[in-house]
């Protein structure tokens, strides 16, 4: 299991677009991935579990993987946040 810490900075948080992006990033991946804030835990290639959270502009979220690829999913996922979601 891998985890780190991300702090969401673009303008709309990970809501729409943004989320889009970043459910396909972790289906890229064979490592079950999760999103959590505030002590809620959803999959990361789940587009409502991710809109569900309610991740806005400076919000600080764990990502959590579990698999053969577990550091490369969450590291990919923690440069599209830090890019802001730019392609």
């Amino acid at each position: 299991m891998y985890i780190k810490e991300a702090v969401v900075n673009n303008q709309v948080g990970l809501h729409a677009r943004p989320a889009t992006f970043f459910i396909q990033k972790a289906n890229e991946f064979k490592s079950s991935i999760w999103v959590e804030k505030d002590e809620r835990r959803v999959n990361a290639k789940s587009l409502l579990g991710v809109l569900s959270l309610g991740i806005v502009k400076g919000t600080a979220i764990n990502l959590i993987a579990d698999g053969p690829d577990e550091k490369e999913a969450v590291e990919a996922l923690i440069e599209l946040i830090s890019s802001n979601f730019s392609e």
